[in-house]
């Protein structure tokens, strides 16, 4: 079977859009419409409806993408042990994505190490939010994704890779420093979130959830995108924020940040590792993966 074909159909099924699937693959749409009509014509069904605004796999469409995600992941794997040399050196990319937060300061070192051991390896590395994240693990846009929360996805699986607390940072000299403070003490205080998707806010939302408080219920003023933006927004002082710990380990040793506690809400925050579902990992990304684990666990 041709796998340009596949590729073209899997392409438009995860983008349920031609002129999307083309963008992606850096053709023009005729030439994925082709690649779609040679491919039913080859089967004698349909695969896709596309009668909607939007182009939806028909039910035969959905057995053909399950069946052509492994062949292509298949395909991935050989490529990749072909491309070894015959010494076992190890060659080829790894573009690998991660969340803000602890995945993103830990990510870089390990990357580096990784690469300065392999030096046949390209590596690449983008950071956005965790949802987008899962997003691009899905359509193979990355081949692995180190998050912050595990989102439901049925294209991703996760794993646990490591683990990381969720504190409330504030300003050096605040009156919360170093204490254990209450959720109707936090009512008061000025409370600067990550911007909706961004992992950290996922879990406090959970944990706030169970103790039945909502945001809303809280004087939320500001919400200032991604990590970065938040620390130094609470450096400067204009509120507090939930953070990761590993994020701003550095702060609290310089003392331009201070911790403090909230009664009833310790939040750990599992670290994962995703990666598309039926898609066989590379034998860079395998070799990472092993190499990451040994690295943590030291």
């Amino acid at each position: 079977m041709d796998t340009r074909q596949l590729a073209a159909f899997c392409a438009v099924v995860e983008r349920r859009s031609f002129s999307q699937a083309a963008e992606r693959l850096r053709v023009t749409q005729p030439a994925v419409s082709l690649q779609v009509r040679a491919l039913e014509k080859r089967l004698g069904t349909q695969l896709f409806d596309r009668s909607g605004r939007r182009v939806e796999p028909t039910e035969a469409g959905w057995r053909l993408y399950r069946g052509a995600q492994r062949l292509l992941a298949l395909e991935e794997q050989i490529v990749s042990d072909v491309a070894s040399s015959a010494e076992g050196e190890l060659e080829g990319q790894l573009v690998i994505g991660a969340s803000t937060g602890p995945a993103a300061i830990v990510l870089p070192v390990l990357l580096c190490e990784f690469q300065g051991e392999h030096p046949g390896t390209h590596v690449v590395l983008t950071v956005s939010d965790t949802q987008t994240v899962v997003e691009h693990v899905a359509t193979r846009e990355l081949e692995l994704g180190i998050v912050g929360a595990s989102r439901r996805h049925r294209g991703v699986r996760f794993e646990p890779f490591f683990s990381d607390q969720v504190i409330l940072a504030c300003p050096t000299g605040h009156n919360f420093a170093g204490r254990t403070v209450t959720l109707d003490d936090l009512r008061t205080e000025t409370l600067i979130l990550m911007q909706d998707g961004a992992g950290v806010r996922q879990i406090v939302e959970d944990a706030l959830r169970k103790r039945g408080i909502r945001l809303r219920d809280l004087d939320v003023r500001l919400e200032l995108g991604l990590q970065e933006s938040v620390r130094r927004a609470v450096e400067a002082g204009y509120g507090v924020t939930f953070i990761s710990r590993t994020a701003v380990e550095s702060n609290l040793e310089a003392g331009t940040l201070s911790e403090a506690r909230v009664q009833g809400l310790d939040v750990m925050r599992e670290i994962s590792l995703a990666s598309a579902v039926g898609r066989t990992r590379s034998r860079v990304a395998d070799a990472f993966v092993q190499f990451a684990h040994t690295r943590l666990a030291a």
